[in-house]
């Protein structure tokens, strides 16, 4: 396992990791699983408490990330209910004795019954770090977003499936494209600021400022 602490790019090869440092909190990213799925590690500065989003695949892989950059794992929280956010769910609350946390609109279909259920609204707390919780549906209708703010000048969304470099994300129903879109509009680029830094489920980050230029694009085309 590669950990790169001072270079950060936002984009991280299969299997490996890189850790963003900010002036209250530390962001380790790894790709896992043969989808390329992200996960994070959010650990706050002052007490060591960790948030984990996503253990997607790869236990062996989060479990020797948590042991090594977050002892004190605090919440596994999971985007959505997809088969491949989930692969490693079990395993890592198992091994690491953490609570899980998940939409209730996507509860059932986790291998984890969640210990807590998540709402639009919530905010979860881990540690010195508070983050909001953003429902947003389309892509599934339990799916969340966390947006960490505070730990800098900055906001960090991280958004499962819903947002991503390029769009949001996939969606298979009749109108379910046009309920995500809206979701995210009014949700997260109506509430916050161009400088927020987006995590997405796969693939590198961006920003909603290089997004929001294309929201009209997104819309039009239709996915």
């Amino acid at each position: 396992m590669t950990v790169v602490d001072d270079n950060y790019t936002g984009h991280v090869e299969a299997q490996t990791a890189a850790r963003r440092t900010l002036p209250g909190a530390s962001i380790v990213k790894v790709s896992v699983g043969p989808m390329d799925n992200n996960a994070y590690l959010v650990t706050c500065s002052q007490t060591g408490e960790t948030l984990l989003i996503d253990a997607a695949n790869d236990a062996e892989i989060l479990l020797e990330l948590i042991e090594r950059f977050a002892p004190k794992l605090s919440l596994i929280v999971t985007s959505h209910q997809h088969f491949d956010h989930v692969q490693a769910l079990e395993q890592v609350a198992k091994s690491t004795g953490a609570p899980t946390a998940a939409h209730q609109l996507d509860a059932e279909a986790l291998p984890v019954k969640p210990d807590r259920i998540l709402a639009q609204g919530d905010t979860v707390t881990v540690g010195g770090l508070t983050f909001d919780v953003i429902h947003l549906q389309g892509h599934t209708p339990g799916s969340v977003a966390l947006a960490l703010v505070g730990a800098d000048d900055k906001t960090h969304l991280f958004t499962g499936d819903c947002l991503f470099p390029g769009g949001v994300g996939k969606t298979w129903q009749e109108g379910d494209f046009e309920k995500l879109l809206g979701d995210v509009t009014s949700k997260v680029f109506d509430r916050y600021p161009d400088s927020t830094v987006v995590y997405p489920g796969h693939g590198d980050d961006t920003t909603l400022g290089t997004e929001r230029p294309h929201l009209g694009e997104w819309r039009e085309r239709g996915w």
